[in-house]
């Protein structure tokens, strides 16, 4: 089932990617969630015996596109065009929007807008299943790999946003603990998971 979150328009809140219930991939999503339930995350990320790296990667990032998608939802009042008129992480980091396809050259955007763009993109990426394929048996890409650590880059930016420009208002609702274990499980992911995706590409990549 399929749900929004936020009062804005659709645009700006991305429907919630399910993982089909009886799948492979479910059932990977179901060990991951349990093996959080533990409260350890590095063993959390570790790839589970037998299993294939990619389907791993595939099914971390799906997860990781929802939690970021409900954490952004829950703070976009205060994320306005008027408060966020660029997307940055301070002022040495400032993130202009491409996706190589429908903008070829980067733009400057406010916050809201980017990551609407970014958020449309993922998941234009997690429908399309010549990448990320929900059957069994079908083969990913050769470049599955490459792509997922392009997601999981432009990511990491509204995780950086939400830290720098909003924290005092995840404060205010009460769900800085929810965003610190989000994150931190995140950055273990991309360390462990993704052929070592260091801080420094994830921050300037």
């Amino acid at each position: 089932m399929s749900f929004l979150f936020g009062s804005r328009s659709s645009k700006t809140f991305k429907p919630k990617k399910n993982i089909p219930e009886g799948s492979h991939q479910y059932e990977l999503l179901k060990h991951a969630e349990a093996t959080l339930g533990s409260g350890n995350l590095r063993m959390a990320v570790m790839l589970p015996d037998g299993e294939d790296l990619n389907e791993w990667v595939a099914v971390n990032t799906v997860d990781f596109f929802n939690q970021i998608n409900m954490l952004y939802g829950t703070i976009t009042d205060f994320c306005t065009e008027e408060s966020c008129p660029l997307m940055s992480a301070g002022p040495k980091y400032e993130y202009h929007w491409a996706d190589g396809t429908n903008i070829k050259k980067p733009i400057k955007c406010s916050a809201p807008k980017y990551i609407d763009y970014l958020m449309t993109w993922v998941q234009d990426q997690l429908d399309d299943e010549t990448l990320f394929p929900s059957k069994i048996g079908v083969p990913f890409r050769k470049n599955f790999m490459s792509v997922a650590k392009t997601i999981l880059k432009r990511l990491f930016r509204v995780y950086a946003h939400i830290y720098h420009q909003h924290f005092d208002s995840v404060i205010q609702l009460q769900e800085e603990a929810h965003l610190n274990t989000s994150f931190k499980h995140f950055i273990f992911f991309v360390q462990v998971c993704t052929c070592g995706l260091e801080m420094r590409e994830l921050v300037f990549g």
